[in-house]
């Protein structure tokens, strides 16, 4: 939504880099670019004023002119007032204290009211609520079928006394007003303690739709009256939300379709403008698309600066701790890497969701969208097919998967030889860095870093160069019998006496080797 306004921000900032000092005409350049961008983005154009003038007078006043790296300071003020305008501080739902708590959903017709409500309840219901939804738009067609297919795939259940207009050419006749009295008093009766009312949109503002969200707030005295309205919509969105204000006065903001590739001014412009907080932010078709709306966080993505937070809190909700638990030992361990292993690991970041969004909130991201966004998620599939296609010992001992296994393995999982071949040598890396990695040496191939491995390379040079096996069959074996030969020849000679002990006073247990190797001793 924000990439168009992010990528011209990006570009604006790049050009104060390395400059010791900012004069008066770098900072009237670098605001009249962020207002041009602010304007592309469809922000209203009296919140991009505003914002614009706070940033001039902070970027010309002493905490930029005494900062040691200007550039740095202006994007802090920039970051500071885009959290400003999007509300500040993170808003939650203000629970009752007694009986439910009853949200009330309004907006225009399109805006997503009916999935909304059905991912509200999903969220609730993982806070450890027992939500029910209210179906009170009784004027779109099979508005209040949707709410039930919503409310069942969010496992929460819908009460609908009446069945609504399933046509454009019926008339209404059910009351909403009396639908949302009896939906809270069921509710109560049930001891469910959230209730949200779904209640009918049209496709502009008129005084009728304004009255009838008026009487049902007025009758069931909601805790939280939330406007939903289209993150797409553009410059009208201001327009729609003031009416919307004025009409049913609401208490919270929740933007939907935040996942568009449309310009994302109304996120920037409607909380300004109203002065209401945005509470939640819908990202996608799926009901676990739905987050809430943290300012400081979205700020970030906007600045390309990553939101590691919200990365970070949705690997806590969906990671398997045993699973993590089981991996950290079999690392302390120093215990192989397999393909098992790799294969659980990517069913544990696919219940994490897309992969796309996942790396969108990383720092940077912004320098290879186009690389994401030609991503195939797909991917994940073939490469799940791939290794499922192997056999248990395969995955086990990679090693062993010889020219006509790769080729049962690619027929097995509908992709060609060489993406089998691509996989293996992708694998065999990750399993030398995992290994690397559990021996203290940091990650390969990078000289010159302590404690970042690359010693091996130092000393290639001067390792004896390990004689290669013989192509032809007999002088490969005889190769193998010499080396046979030498390998027999030095265990029965006496060894350790450079040390004090022969062979006989030899105990591997004083030895801190990692668990499991004495099976490859011998002894």
């Amino acid at each position: 939504m924000f990439n168009s306004l992010s990528d011209r921000l990006t570009a604006t900032f790049k050009n104060l880099r390395g400059k010791g000092r900012l004069s008066e005409a770098d900072v009237d350049a670098t605001v009249r670019e962020i207002r041009r961008a602010l304007l592309d983005a469809d922000v209203a154009v009296p919140v991009v004023r505003e914002f614009a003038a706070r940033i001039r007078e902070r970027a010309l006043g002493a905490e930029v002119s005494a900062a040691l790296n200007p550039s740095q300071q202006i994007v802090k003020i920039v970051n500071e007032e885009l959290v400003e305008i999007l509300g500040g501080e993170t808003r939650r739902i203000r629970l009752a204290k007694t009986g439910p708590t009853i949200i009330m959903l309004a907006g225009l017709q399109g805006a997503g009211k009916t999935t909304l409500a059905g991912k509200l309840a999903k969220w609730m219901k993982s806070q450890g609520h027992s939500p029910m939804l209210v179906a009170c738009d009784l004027q779109r067609p099979n508005a209040v079928t949707q709410l039930q297919v919503v409310g069942g795939r969010a496992g929460v259940p819908v009460f609908a006394p009446h069945p609504g207009t399933t046509s454009d050419l019926e008339t209404p006749t059910g009351d909403p007003v009396v639908v949302a009295k009896a939906g809270v008093d069921e509710a109560r009766q049930k001891l469910h303690d959230v209730v949200i009312v779904d209640t009918a949109g049209r496709l502009g503002v008129d005084a009728e739709m304004m009255d009838q969200a008026r009487r049902i707030r007025q009758a069931i005295i909601p805790n939280e009256v939330l406007f939903v309205i289209d993150s797409m919509i553009g410059q009208d969105a201001v327009n729609t939300a003031l009416a919307f204000d004025e009409g049913v006065n609401f208490t919270g903001i929740v933007l939907s379709k935040l996942d568009g590739d449309a310009r994302g001014g109304a996120a920037l412009s409607v909380s300004s403008v109203t002065g209401k907080p945005v509470m939640f932010a819908s990202t996608g078709e799926n009901l676990d698309d739905f987050e809430l709306f943290h300012p400081d966080r979205m700020a970030s993505r906007i600045l390309d600066m990553g939101d590691v937070l919200s990365l970070i809190e949705q690997a806590e909700k969906n990671w398997d701790k045993d699973e993590a638990a089981r991996m950290a030992k079999k690392f302390a361990d120093q215990e192989d890497f397999t393909l098992d292993d790799f294969l659980a690991q990517m069913q544990q970041i696919r219940k994490m969701g897309s992969m796309k969004k996942m790396l969108m909130m990383m720092p940077g991201a912004q320098n290879i969208r186009q690389q994401l966004e030609q991503f195939d998620e797909r991917e994940i599939d073939r490469v799940e097919a791939i290794v499922r296609s192997m056999t248990p010992h395969e995955r086990v001992a990679p090693k062993i998967i010889n020219g006509s296994r790769r080729a049962r393995i690619a027929r097995g999982s509908g992709v060609h030889v060489s993406e089998v071949n691509g996989l293996l040598e992708r694998f065999a890396q990750a399993q030398k860095m995992m290994k690397k990695l559990a021996q203290g040496g940091g990650m390969p191939g990078m000289p010159g870093m302590p404690g970042m491995g690359g010693g091996a390379r130092k000393n290639a040079k001067n390792a004896p160069k390990k004689k290669a096996r013989s192509g032809n069959p007999a002088k490969a074996a005889q190769q193998l019998r010499e080396a046979e030969a030498k390998r027999n020849a030095a265990a029965s000679a006496p060894a350790g006496s450079a040390f004090g002990q022969g062979a006989a006073d030899f105990d591997p247990s004083q030895l801190n080797l990692p668990k499991g190797f004495d099976k490859f001793l011998g002894k």
